[in-house]
């Protein structure tokens, strides 16, 4: 989820194209272009070693910016059973949480910025409960954040250790979402060092990006072993062989060698993800799909 805030406005409906793209959007939403009924009406549950098929819903932004009921509907159908915000779409939590119920989806997870947990905490907090997440996750750090190399990382674990802190307080429990930075190697350590070693392990788990990690050549089962029970989100996604994002299972991402380390790793929830796709229906398909071969 690069640049996760920039990227949902630069990725919106507009520009070269956008009258097909539209089209394209309501057409997935009215369900004219997926056959939906046999799997929305039987719902047939999914959950080899109680890991269920889970999709962050920034890979359907676009579907959610035209409507954010349908899409919820759309990915259950599909066989989906749990969803990762990324944004309400100027829709009230408690007004989600109704659509979730609905369509039999649970939502354990939710992005939300550092800035909002910083100064907005009690809302951010209030909404996440009233949405049913277990997991409050920061998803990306901005350039100007981190502009102080280790500085900005050392001052981020403490910042992150009294945000923890207060998600304890209600039930909640707060995770980081890297992507490739924190992995590049700054004065004989990394940033994601300092974020494992300097935040409580009992108040900040990560969501460990699989994509990023296989990006930046991370040892991913040795991670786990190093830091076992640290990891209970992952998002799900693939490498192409130019090394683009590519649709979950038809890359070269060794996913099985980081599924037999689950355990260690202390894997609660597992969500599909693709940043930008050209095809979002084939994405969603072959994403569910790809991870049921993983957890079979």
């Amino acid at each position: 989820m690069k640049k996760h805030i920039q990227q949902a406005g630069a990725d919106s409906l507009s520009g070269a194209g956008v009258d097909y793209r539209r089209r394209h959007v309501l057409k997935l939403l009215a369900g004219s272009s997926l056959v939906l009924s046999p799997l929305f009406g039987s719902k047939l549950a999914f959950a080899a070693g109680g890991i269920k098929p889970g999709i962050q819903l920034y890979t359907v932004r676009q579907l959610m910016q035209q409507n954010v009921a349908a899409t919820l509907r759309l990915l259950a159908g599909l066989g989906y059973q749990e969803v990762e915000f990324a944004g309400l779409f100027e829709h009230s939590a408690t007004a989600v949480a109704s659509w979730l119920a609905e369509y039999g989806l649970s939502a354990p997870a939710g992005h939300v910025m550092l800035q909002p947990m910083l100064t907005d905490t009690n809302r951010v907090l209030d909404e996440a409960l009233a949405l049913g997440h277990r997991y409050l996750v920061m998803p990306y750090l901005f350039e100007h954040e981190r502009n102080d190399g280790l500085r900005s990382y050392q001052q981020l674990a403490e910042q992150l250790n009294r945000v923890g802190e207060r998600c304890q307080a209600v039930g909640l429990q707060l995770a980081y979402h890297n992507h490739d930075f924190e992995f590049a190697v700054i004065d004989n350590t990394t940033p994601y060092q300092i974020l494992l070693t300097q935040t409580d392990a009992t108040l900040v788990k990560m969501e460990l990006d699989l994509y990023w990690a296989a990006k930046m050549q991370v040892e991913v089962p040795a991670l786990f072993r190093r830091y076992p029970g640290r990891f209970p989100l992952w998002h799900l996604k693939d490498m192409s062989a130019d090394g683009n994002f590519a649709d979950l299972g038809t890359g070269s991402i060794n996913f099985t060698a980081v599924v037999k380390a689950a355990k260690i790793a202390g894997l609660q929830h597992a969500f599909v993800e693709r940043d930008s796709t050209d095809n979002v229906e084939r994405t969603l398909q072959q994403g569910i799909r790809g991870f049921k071969q993983l957890f079979a």
